[in-house]
């Protein structure tokens, strides 16, 4: 399939260039977890289940936060959610401040989760918001180049936390045992303090783009959308007759709880795959693995000029579920080019999940993305479940877990899309689907 359609409309230009600056900043505060997970775990000697803790108090986050941040948005519109999901981001980036202080496992988790509530509001702002800005005919393209700069911010992540967050001097458990347990101490501190200064650049980065979106203008195009969803009574259980909605959410479900589990076990893998590899050398594999994350998302939104979206998730699709099988099964070094090609082919499915699942839900649509960003609890999830399954084998058998979410994304691409409307839906989102 191809389309001639614009990416976006003159009008829209300024307001969808400030929007993309949100998925920059969520892209920074999600991909900093893969480096706090292995940062944690020396500090407070935590398990492997116990330190994938941190992915799901983040992704928890996420899940409480969605479906309230979808009916907030129908009342005070998207500028107001926005500034709102900005302020709470912010308020859990300084939260890391303290945490590092009192040096408490779960005030860092609490950080996280108020962190995480503030970007599940942006989610459910943005990527209904980004699709709507232009032609629907280009809306799964505009929401993948628009998710790219949230690529970028991943990749810059572990730049950050490689100078910054792993700068400290490694000791193994034979040095550490050898320390008093004042030296320990000040060990553990000095680890400890180096998440202070990264997290407190994101809080200043947050703040200032809430003041830019302040002073924005930014076009509320769903007023006629909220007329119409008063008199269509929409509730949870017309909103579940869109079949291609729930496999949507599943899919979503299965997909993030696998790119999350991945990421966050990357530096792992390696460890494990080459014994005493620094943690440092470690992260150049989810560095690769976050480049081709970015990379995927920018070809990916420039492919599907010319490929249909839903045929280009299950090619993608199919070569990861081949990448996980070489991680599995295949010897060290193909296994640890194979994770980090896994980034490459993560890339466009978030975007176009989001965006094939809420094609035709006309006035429905803030319901149904929030149901999909709820459905980002599977990066809660499934990192759990990786967790337990090294703690009870080994970390590269853990792989198998993310290989079952991506058969399912496999199913989504190839049959489980395609728009199945209960016949008393049809008129109203038919009606509803093109943007005033």
């Amino acid at each position: 399939m191809t389309t001639s359609a614009p990416i976006t409309e003159r009008r829209y230009v300024a307001p969808l260039i400030l929007v993309t600056t949100l998925f920059f900043l969520w892209g920074l505060g999600v991909n900093l977890n893969d480096i706090l997970i292995p940062h944690l775990k020396k500090v407070f000697n935590l398990t492997d289940t116990r330190s994938s803790l941190i992915q799901f108090a983040f992704f928890g986050g996420y899940f409480l936060s969605a479906v309230p941040a979808g009916r907030l948005m129908e009342k005070i519109g998207y500028q107001k959610g926005i500034l709102l999901g900005l302020l709470t981001c912010a308020t859990g980036a300084l939260l890391f401040i303290p945490a590092a202080s009192v040096q408490l496992y779960g005030f860092f988790l609490l950080a996280l989760f108020v962190m995480a509530c503030g970007q599940g509001v942006l989610e459910v702002a943005a990527n209904p918001y980004v699709t709507l800005l232009g032609p629907p005919e280009t809306s799964e393209r505009r929401l993948n180049l628009a998710q790219s700069f949230n690529s970028v911010g991943a990749v810059v992540t572990p730049f950050i936390g490689g100078a910054v967050i792993l700068s400290t001097l490694e000791y193994s458990r034979e040095q550490l045992a050898a320390m008093s347990p004042v030296q320990v101490n000040a060990y553990h501190t000095s680890v400890v303090n180096t998440v202070k200064l990264p997290y407190l650049i994101i809080a200043g980065i947050f703040l200032a783009v809430a003041v830019m979106i302040y002073f924005a203008h930014l076009p509320e195009i769903t007023d006629q959308d909220a007329v119409e969803k008063k008199s269509a009574g929409k509730e949870l259980r017309d909103i579940l007759q869109y079949g291609h909605l729930v496999k949507g959410v599943l899919a979503q479900f299965c997909y993030v709880g696998a790119q999350v589990g991945v990421a966050s076990f990357v530096i792992r893998l390696a460890q494990h795959t080459v014994p005493d590899m620094p943690q440092k050398a470690a992260a150049l594999y989810l560095k690769l693995h976050l480049i081709g994350f970015m990379a995927g998302r920018f070809s990916g939104s420039y492919i599907m000029k010319s490929v249909a979206p839903a045929r280009l998730l299950a090619l993608f699709a199919l070569c990861t579920l081949v990448c996980l099988a070489a991680v599995l099964f295949g010897p060290g070094l193909v296994a640890l080019w194979a994770v980090a090609l896994i980034g490459f082919f993560h890339s466009i499915m978030f975007p176009t999940i989001f965006a094939l699942s809420i094609k035709h839900l006309g006035p429905y649509t803030k319901l149904g993305s929030s149901l999909l960003v709820a459905s980002i609890i599977g990066g809660a999830v499934f990192p759990v479940f990786m967790g337990f399954v090294s703690d009870h084998s080994n970390i590269r058998e853990a792989f198998f877990v993310p290989l079952v979410c991506q058969a399912y994304v496999l199913y989504f691409a190839a049959r489980g899309y395609k728009p199945a409307l209960a016949p008393g839906l049809q008129r109203v989102a038919v009606a509803s689907s093109i943007p005033e």
